[in-house]
C-alpha cells in the first residue's frame, strides 16, 4: 500500500536566506557593540583564555531529532554569561562565533549547516549583547546584575531557538516549526539551569581569580556529566520505544496494521530516514515489501537497501551492518555509497533455524548522526519482536485456512461452503436460482483398496483441479465429503442449473492418470436450488446429497432434488430402531414363491422373501428396509432370519413328503463376511437339509468392483454343496464375463428382459442369447417374470428349464403356500421319485 508523499520540502537556497539574514543581524549589532566600547580590543588576553572555556562546554551538546534535522542543546550559556559580566559584549559575540567555527569544523559539517550555526550562534549572543547595553548597567555581583545577565542570557538563547524555528519552518512548514518550538522546552530548561550555573561561577571570579583554575575543572565536569546524562536518556528513550513497541505490536492485528505499526514505530526509534519490512513469497503467502519514510504518509511499496546487503543477510543469516561508525560488512561500503545512502542495517527475520525475512533501517537522521554498534543491537531486538509477530499471524491465518478448507485438496470445506451459501441465500435477485451442485465420485473405495490410499488421495486431487477448471470464475468449489464435491453458483434456472450439472459432469468424466495408470472415473451429480428447495444451506447441501444417491442408479447420472427422495431417506432412517425390534420379536414374515420347471411343470422349489408389515407404516418395501439393514449393519442379522425360516420350512416339507428345494438372496457385503460359510454349515446341520437342496441367489450388479474379494467365500460354498445362482443376469456392466470367474451353477434372467420378451424384439434377443451361452457353460437358465402364457410357450421353445413368475403364483406365506401347494398341484412319480405337478396354469 503505497502512501501518499509528503509536499516537497524547499531548496537548500533558502538556508542561505537565513544565514544571511543572521549574519547581518551579527554583523550590525556587533559594529554597535564595538562602537559603544571603544577599548574592547583591550580585553583580548582575557578573550583568547576564555576561548577553550567556550570550545569545552559548547562540545558538550545534546541532540533532539526533530523530522530531518537534529538541534544541539549545549551549555554553552555558562561561558556567555561570565563573558557578558568580564569582558565587552562584541569580543563575547567573537569568541562564541570562534568557538562555534571550531565546532562545526571538528564535526566535519557541510558549508550550509557550518554557516548557519555560526550566524545563528553569532546573532544570539550580539542580540543579547544589545539587551545587556539597554537595560541598566550592572555593579557588583548583587541580584540586579543576576537579573540583567540572567535576561540577556536569555535573549541569546531565545533568538538561536527561533532562528532554529524559523529554518524549520522555511524548508519543511509551519507544523515543523510548531513541533521544534514543542520539543524544545527541555533544551530551554536546561539554559536557565546553565545561566544559573554561570552566575555562581561569576561570584567565584569575582572573589578570586584562582578559582578559574577549579572553575574550569569543574565545566569539563559538568560537560562530561551533561553527556553521560544525555546518553542515559537516551537509553532510557530507547527501551521506553521498545516496551511501547511491543505492546503495539501485540495488540496490532495482523496485516498491513500489525506491519504499520512496526515500522513506523521503529523509523522513529531508531531515527531514521527509512525503515522497510520485506517478506519474500512463501506457499500461500504473498511477497511484502513495504517501506516507512520520513515525512511521508502511509506506507511506500519500495525499498532503497541495496540487493547485496539483503542477499547476504538472508544467505549467511546475520545481521548486516554498513556504514562509516561501523567495523562489520566494509567490502559493501561501496555498493551503498552507489545508492546514494550513508549507513544502512538489515536484520534477519527468524522463524526457528528458517530466514522468513528482513527488517532494514536506512540513513540515521542528522548529518552529523550514524548509526553505531549499539543501534544494531536495538534493531535486532525489534527484529525478534516482528519476526515472532508475522509467525504468529501466519499461525492465526493458518488455524483459520485449516478450519475452513479440506487439507488435501485445499479446496473450502463443509463449513466454508455452509457459510457461503448462508450469504448467498440472503441476497435474492430477480430471475436468478442459488445452486447447490453435488458430485459423488464414484470407484474412490476401489482405488484406495487396489492401489493403496495414497493413489486415492491423488485422485481426489485430480478431481478438484478438473472441477475448479471447470467449475467458472463465479463459482465457489468445495469438498464436503470423502468422495464429495460440491460447486455452489448463480443460475438463471433450474432447467439452467441441471444443463450445467450434465455438462460438468461430462468434463469430470475424462481420463484421470493416477500413478502409472490412466483411470476413467465417473460421477453422480445432485441438483438442488434456493428457493424451489428451501432458504437453509444445511437443508440445501442434504438434498442435493440425496439427489446425488439418486443420481448413481440413473444412466445419465444427473438428478434434480425432488420431495419423495427426502421422504423416503427420513422414512428410512426412522425405521433403523423398528428393523432392529422387528428382527429381535419375529415381526418380519419370510414368503414363498414357486419355481417351475418350463418343460414339465414340475415344482422343484420356492424362493425365500421378506416381508415386512409395520405397524405405523404398513408394508415396507424390501428395498427401503434392506437398504437400512446395510446401513445400520443388521444385514447379517436379516440374512440369518430368512435362511433360518427358509431351512425350517425345507425340513418340515421333507417330512411331509413335499420335497423342495429353497433359494435364498446374498448381498455381496454378506459374501465379504469369511464366517459366513460355517454359519451355513451349522444352520444345515441343525436343520438336517441336503446341501443341494439350497440355492444362494447373488445379485449380479451389486458384484460390481466385489467379485475379487467374494470369491473365496463364493468357492467355500461351493465346496459345501449348495447351489449358486447369479440373480437379476444381464443388468450388470460387465454382463457374461462373470460367468467364467464365478463357481456358480444357475443364471437368473431379470425380470425386466423377461416380462418385455413377448413384445419387445430386443428383450426376446437379449434372453435368446443367455439362455443359449448359459447353456454352452452348463448352467442351469431360470426366468424370473412369467406373466403370461405367451413368455412361458416363448421360454419353453428356446429351451430354458425354469420359470418363476406371478403366471405361477406370487410369493406366498408358508400356511397359504401349503395350500396353494394342495390346490394346484398333484404328486407325479418320476425315475428320481416323487414330485408335484401343477395341475393347471392360467
Amino acid at each position: 500500500m503505497a502512501g501518499r508523499q509528503s509536499p516537497p520540502r524547499r531548496s537548500a537556497e533558502y538556508v542561505w536566506l537565513i544565514t544571511g539574514t543572521l549574519s547581518i543581524i551579527t554583523i550590525v549589532f556587533s559594529v554597535v557593540l564595538a562602537l559603544r566600547h571603544d577599548d574592547w580590543s583591550d580585553y583580548w588576553l582575557l578573550a583568547v583564555l576564555g576561548l577553550p572555556f567556550f570550545v569545552l562546554l559548547g562540545m558538550g551538546s545534546r541532540y533532539i531529532q526533530i523530522r530531518r534535522h537534529g538541534v544541539a542543546l549545549g551549555l554553552i550559556e555558562i561561558p556567555i554569561v561570565i563573558g557578558f559580566f568580564f569582558a565587552p559584549a562584541v569580543l563575547v559575540v567573537a569568541v562564541t562565533v570562534t568557538a562555534m567555527l571550531i565546532k562545526e569544523l571538528r564535526l566535519r559539517a557541510g558549508v550550509d549547516k557550518l554557516a548557519f550555526n555560526v550566524a545563528r550562534a553569532g546573532a544570539g549572543v550580539a542580540t543579547g549583547g544589545i539587551v545587556l547595553e539597554v537595560l541598566p548597567e550592572i555593579h557588583g555581583t548583587g541580584p540586579g546584575t543576576w537579573l540583567v545577565l540572567g535576561v540577556a542570557a536569555t535573549v541569546t538563547t531565545l533568538v538561536t531557538l527561533l532562528a532554529m524555528v524559523a529554518l524549520m519552518a522555511t524548508l519543511q512548514g509551519v507544523q515543523a516549526g510548531l513541533e521544534m518550538l514543542r520539543v524544545a522546552w527541555p533544551g530551554l530548561l536546561a539554559a536557565e539551569v546553565c545561566i544559573v550555573i554561570g552566575l555562581v561561577f561569576i561570584v567565584a571570579l569575582d572573589a578570586t581569580w584562582w578559582s578559574a583554575f577549579l572553575l574550569f575543572v569543574l565545566a569539563g565536569v559538568l560537560s562530561l556529566a551533561y553527556r553521560s546524562y544525555s546518553d542515559f536518556l537516551r537509553q532510557h528513550h530507547t527501551l521506553a520505544e521498545l516496551y511501547e513497541l511491543a505492546n503495539a505490536v501485540v495488540e496490532s492485528s495482523q496485516g498491513v496494521s500489525l506491519i504499520d505499526s512496526l515500522l513506523v514505530r521503529a523509523r522513529a526509534l531508531m531515527q531514521a530516514e527509512y525503515a522497510t519490512f520485506r517478506l519474500p513469497e512463501s506457499g500461500r503467502h504473498p511477497e511484502v515489501l513495504l517501506t516507512s519514510k520520513v515525512e511521508a504518509q502511509g506506507l511506500l511499496d519500495l525499498s532503497r537497501t541495496p540487493p547485496e546487503l539483503t542477499r547476504r543477510a538472508t544467505t549467511e543469516r546475520r545481521s548486516v551492518a554498513v556504514g562509516s561508525r561501523l567495523d562489520t560488512d566494509q567490502d559493501l561500503l561501496p555498493a551503498l555509497q552507489e545508492a546514494g545512502l550513508k549507513d544502512c542495517i538489515v536484520v534477519p527475520l527468524r522463524s526457528g533455524q528458517a530466514v522468513i525475512g528482513t527488517l532494514e533501517v536506512i540513513n540515521r537522521l542528522g548529518d552529523l548522526k550514524h548509526f553505531t554498534t549499539t543501534d544494531v543491537r536495538v534493531v535486532e531486538t525489534i527484529a525478534a519482536h516482528a519476526a515472532a509477530a508475522v509467525e504468529n499471524s501466519r499461525l492465526v491465518e493458518r488455524l483459520r485456512y485449516d478450519a475452513y478448507h479440506d487439507r488435501l485438496t485445499s479446496l473450502p470445506n463443509r463449513r466454508r461452503i455452509t457459510d457461503a451459501l448462508t450469504e448467498s441465500v440472503k441476497i435474492r435477485t430477480p430471475g436468478e436460482v442459488v445452486a447447490v451442485i453435488l458430485f459423488d465420485v464414484d470407484g474412490l473405495r476401489d482405488v484406495n483398496e487396489s492401489m493403496g490410499h495414497d493413489a486415492g488421495d491423488k485422485l481426489l486431487t485430480e478431481v478438484a483441479v478438473r472441477l475448479r477448471k471447470i467449475a467458472g470464475a463465479g463459482a465457489l468449489v468445495g469438498r464436503i465429503g470423502g468422495d464429495e464435491f460440491v460447486v455452489t453458483l448463480r443460475a438463471e434456472s433450474t432447467e439452467e442449473t441441471v444443463r450445467l450439472a450434465t455438462e460438468m459432469r461430462e468434463q469430470l468424466r475424462g481420463p484421470m492418470a493416477v500413478g502409472t495408470l490412466t483411470l476413467d472415473v465417473d460421477t453422480a451429480a445432485g441438483v438442488a436450488v434456493q428457493p424451489d428447495h428451501g432458504d437453509d444451506p444445511d437443508a440445501l447441501l442434504r438434498r442435493a446429497e440425496l439427489a446425488a444417491n439418486a443420481a448413481k442408479a440413473l444412466p445419465y447420472g444427473v438428478q434434480l432434488f425432488h420431495p419423495a427422495l427426502e421422504s423416503r431417506a427420513v422414512r428410512r432412517l426412522g425405521l433403523a430402531a423398528d428393523l432392529r425390534r422387528a428382527l429381535d420379536s419375529g415381526e418380519l414374515e419370510v414368503h414363498f414363491q414357486p419355481k417351475v420347471t418350463i418343460q414339465d411343470r414340475h415344482l422343484i422349489g420356492v424362493e425365500c422373501l421378506a416381508r415386512w408389515q409395520h405397524p405405523a407404516h404398513g408394508e415396507v418395501s424390501p428395498e427401503d428396509f434392506v437398504a437400512v439393514a446395510e446401513h445400520t449393519g443388521q444385514l447379517h442379522r436379516l440374512t440369518e432370519v430368512v435362511l433360518t425360516a427358509g431351512l425350517r420350512h425345507c425340513r418340515e416339507w421333507a417330512d411331509a413328503g413335499r420335497p423342495l428345494s429353497i433359494a435364498v438372496n446374498l448381498s455381496a457385503r454378506t459374501l465379504l463376511d469369511p464366517r459366513f460359510p460355517d454359519q451355513v454349515h451349522e444352520l444345515l446341520k441343525q436343520y438336517r437339509v441336503p446341501p443341494q437342496q439350497v440355492t444362494f441367489e447373488i445379485s449380479e450388479p451389486s458384484m460390481l468392483g466385489e467379485i475379487e474379494r467374494a470369491l473365496p467365500t463364493l468357492y467355500r460354498l461351493r465346496d459345501l454343496g449348495v447351489r449358486l445362482s447369479v440373480d437379476d443376469f444381464g443388468t450388470g456392466a460387465s454382463s457374461l464375463s462373470y460367468l467364467r470367474q464365478l463357481p456358480v451353477h444357475e443364471v437368473k434372467i431379470d425380470d425386466s428382459f423377461v416380462q418385455g420378451m413377448a413384445t419387445d424384439s430386443g428383450d426376446l434377443a437379449i434372453v435368446r442369447a443367455v439362455v443359449g451361452l448359459s447353456r454352452e457353460f452348463g448352467l442351469t437358465v431360470v426366468a424370473e417374470g412369467v406373466e403370461s402364457e405367451l413368455t412361458f410357450d416363448l421360454l419353453a421353445e428356446m429351451g430354458c428349464e425354469i420359470g418363476q413368475g406371478y403366471f405361477f403364483s406370487r410369493p406366498l406365506p408358508v400356511e397359504r403356500l401349503n395350500t396353494w401347494l394342495s390346490a394346484q398341484t398333484e404328486p407325479e412319480e418320476t425315475p428320481t421319485g416323487e414330485v408335484r405337478r401343477l395341475r393347471a396354469v392360467g
